[in-house]
């Protein structure tokens, strides 16, 4: 038996992330948001092709100034940050602070003052603008995100010391379009120079990610040309975006060995090493995860080797609950393989890039972790029987 294995392409990332940065109009700055995938090798490479990073934790800090010593944070994000954040925050240089409250400024603007700083600061906005299309509504509406825009005109107007409000930072929605995201961006760009003469807007992140189809990828060319015709109308302000698991999703595979086959009802179930607790993302998103099988050829056992028949297949990890749910497919419909899986078979979850083994209930069961290794799935080095 081994392991379950996390695989980043780390070449891969880095072409798909210069090519992101390519596609994007030269006055866009581009912030990756760590909490997609904090992995140190993603955050390495990355460094060359985006503006900055963005924490949203005083743990995601301490983990930057690790990963990347002598890097000064873009951006503090995040609702309920504590005194102690705030104040590392200010000690790590964090260029731009994403204030969530009247009550956040007043808080950041003492520590500031303490320290003889004074803190830059975006006012994170809940603007009502549709976000007809997202997958996850963060704005818009009610939420526990951001501050109004009354709120965010009565703190634009406050001479607080220790703090310069220098723009607006809303992220509304996510799992939007090229278009709907542009859309968004253009509603948001409009309403912060309009009514706090904002000369920097950060837009979020948000950009589409299709489990269900991996072939189908945000239009970055068409994104970024629509960005450009918003900084034409605006020419005199700095315009950031904040993407995270668009960026790094599709460089990850979660591979793991099938364990067992069974027949109940029906139904097959296939067994595998580790679970949701390694790989959250179905769980999370209520979706099946997409996958590949990576036939074994040889079996060792002296008995017959088990396989789906046709039917339903489910797969499922060790832990002991229903919930522990990967994937779930018709036998007609499994990819990679020879139309079954059979115990030792690979199977390799795609799309495990972000908001994957970071997110996960690792310490459930308190099974093994999975281990992490670069390369590409097609790499030989990379053959979890070595």
């Amino acid at each position: 038996m081994v392991s379950p294995v996390y695989l980043y392409d780390l070449a891969g990332l880095a072409g798909a992330a210069a090519a992101i940065r390519a596609a994007l109009p030269a006055g866009v700055e581009l912030l990756y948001a760590m909490k997609a995938n904090p992995d140190p090798g993603i955050l390495r490479t990355l460094a060359p092709y985006v503006h900055g990073f963005e924490a949203a934790s005083g743990g995601e800090l301490r983990h930057l100034a690790e990963v990347l010593p002598g890097t000064a944070p873009a951006a503090l994000g995040g609702p309920g940050k504590t005194d102690p954040e705030l104040a590392a925050g200010l000690a790590a240089g964090v260029r731009r602070f994403h204030v969530e409250s009247p009550t956040e400024l007043c808080r950041l603007g003492l520590l500031a003052q303490a320290r003889g700083v004074v803190a830059d600061v975006l006012l994170r906005v809940n603007l009502p603008v549709p976000v007809d299309g997202a997958v996850l509504v963060m704005g818009g509406r009610a939420t526990p995100f951001g501050m109004s825009p009354e709120q965010a005109r009565e703190c634009a107007r406050l001479d607080l010391p220790g703090v310069r409000v220098r723009g607006v930072h809303a992220h509304l929605g996510s799992g939007l379009s090229a278009p709907a995201a542009a859309g968004v961006a253009r509603a948001v760009v409009d309403w912060a120079v309009a009514e706090l003469d904002a000369h920097e807007v950060n837009v979020g992140g948000g950009m589409a990610v299709d489990y269900t189809d991996p072939e189908t990828r945000f239009d970055w060319v068409g994104y970024g040309a629509a960005l450009d015709e918003l900084l034409s109308a605006y020419p005199d302000r700095t315009l950031r975006i904040e993407p995270g698991r668009a960026m790094t999703v599709y460089c990850g595979h979660y591979l793991t060995e099938v364990l067992d086959v069974k027949e109940a009802g029906g139904e097959w179930f296939v067994v595998v090493a580790g679970g949701t607790h390694h790989l959250r993302t179905p769980a999370a998103k209520q979706h099946s995860q997409p996958f590949t099988v990576l036939p074994r050829p040889d079996w060792a056992y002296p008995f017959a080797r088990p396989v789906t028949g046709s039917g339903p297949v489910t797969i499922v990890g060790q832990l002991c609950t229903p919930k522990d749910v990967l994937a779930r497919v018709s036998s007609a419909d499994l990819i990679g393989g020879p139309g079954r899986i059979a115990v030792g078979d690979t199977i390799a979850f795609g799309m495990a890039g972000a908001y994957a083994w970071n997110i996960s209930h690792r310490d459930f069961l308190m099974h093994d972790p999975p281990e992490f290794r670069t390369g590409r799935l097609t790499d030989p080095s990379t053959d979890l029987y070595r």
